[in-house]
């Protein structure tokens, strides 16, 4: 496998920096010390700007080629935050904060990234410049709109970016990529049915709440059965069911349901959010009771570039041999946001035969290191090459 030397040089090191991370995870916006570290890693590598608090917790590296005659600028991006999961894996760097855990492989992709910046500014054999950047609240936070929101892209001048998520279940050194929607939109619902609560003996005198709600986590399912063209992708998941009340004796006032809609398109995602909030008001109307619907769209359907997307699996083929192309993905991936202000490509990695992600017993393989950095770095190289 053709990677770089570098990076097997450096590989004992960035393990190292990867299983800091590991025990030491942050939620969201809270990635505190995880944005220090690398901060300071991107002031120590000699980067020609190192720009904190961008997206509230983001931090941007700027590394300028041995000439930026080319006048071109691409942004690399890595994930930092972890998940609200008990870590279970027995790992002697295991999580050092209950209830949180990095499941998603986010410690991975920004040690990554933080090898190829050392690489980038040790060598800067390109001609433009690279802008690393370090994205908070992945996991349903938001944060890559955050950093968009702050002007990111025009303050560096970024032109075209590119993203990585490692892949389990897939052997090391594999690279599988798309072009055009690749992973789905990520929309969240609220539903809340307000009946008449009661007695648990006396049902004829309230309006039963948990039935109302119970028919309509049913009566949702035919969305995509009976309302959405088959050939068309969508998901709607009722994940949290709660009622006003835990007696074992009373019918609750009150029932509040929560989920998630996943879609590939504008028109499908725009029939699912009409008909959720037509089958909850006429369910809860042939029950007597009333339904309220918060439907907010979140994040968007991930697009890949066409040009980009070429050259990626390009620069995949010349690190491990070969690209495949991947399969749509129905889960959410917020460099969706960083792909609607400029052009790119997302592109998955091996992690070999590990759990899958956002699992408690799921690990990053440190195997994969090398690759990674040298798909982040030939990026750089061959978008720009030295004159």
């Amino acid at each position: 496998m053709p990677v770089k030397n570098r990076f097997a040089e450096l590989h004992d090191e960035i393990t190292a920096w990867r299983r800091d991370l590991h025990e030491h995870p942050e939620i969201l916006f809270d990635t505190v010390r995880t944005a220090k570290v690398v901060a300071d890693k991107l002031r120590a590598f000699g980067c020609d700007e190192v720009v904190e608090g961008i997206g509230r917790t983001g931090v941007v590296g700027v590394i300028k080629g041995k000439s930026t005659s080319s006048g071109k600028v691409i942004g690399l991006r890595a994930d930092m935050d972890a998940l609200p999961i008990h870590e279970q894996t027995g790992l002697d760097y295991a999580s050092k904060t209950p209830g949180a855990m990095h499941a998603c492989g986010h410690d991975g992709h920004t040690a990554m990234l933080l090898g190829a910046a050392q690489y980038l500014s040790e060598t800067r054999n390109f001609d433009g410049t690279v802008v690393v950047i370090f994205q908070p609240a992945e996991e349903g936070g938001g944060g890559g709109r955050e950093m968009c929101a702050d002007g990111m892209m025009e303050k560096f001048g970024i032109q075209e970016v590119y993203g990585m998520h490692n892949w389990p279940g897939h052997d090391i050194g594999t690279f599988a990529i798309r072009p055009g929607p690749f992973f789905a939109a990520a929309d969240l619902v609220e539903i809340e049915i307000e009946g008449r609560g009661g007695h648990a003996a006396k049902p004829h005198e309230t309006i039963d709440s948990t039935v109302v709600a119970s028919h309509i986590v049913l009566g949702l399912q035919s969305i995509a059965s009976r309302n959405a063209d088959p050939v068309e992708q969508l998901v709607v998941s009722i994940t949290s069911f709660e009622t006003s009340s835990k007696a074992f004796n009373v019918i609750p006032q009150r029932v509040t349901m929560k989920g998630t809609v996943r879609t590939l398109s504008p028109a499908i995602r725009d029939l699912a959010e009409k008909r959720i909030s037509e089958i909850c008001d006429g369910i809860a109307a042939a029950y007597g009771a009333k339904a309220t619907v918060n439907y907010k769209r979140n994040y968007p359907v991930m697009i890949n570039s066409d040009d980009q997307t070429e050259f990626a699996a390009e620069v995949a083929r010349a690190v491990s041999g070969q690209c495949e192309e991947a399969p749509l993905v129905m889960g959410g991936e917020d460099f969706a946001f960083m792909l609607e202000e400029r052009p790119g490509a997302y592109i998955l990695v091996g992690n070999g035969d590990s759990a899958d992600v956002h699992n408690p017993e799921y690990n990053f393989n440190d195997d994969a290191i090398p690759v990674g950095c040298s798909w982040w770095a030939e990026i750089a190289e061959r978008r720009m090459p030295a004159a």
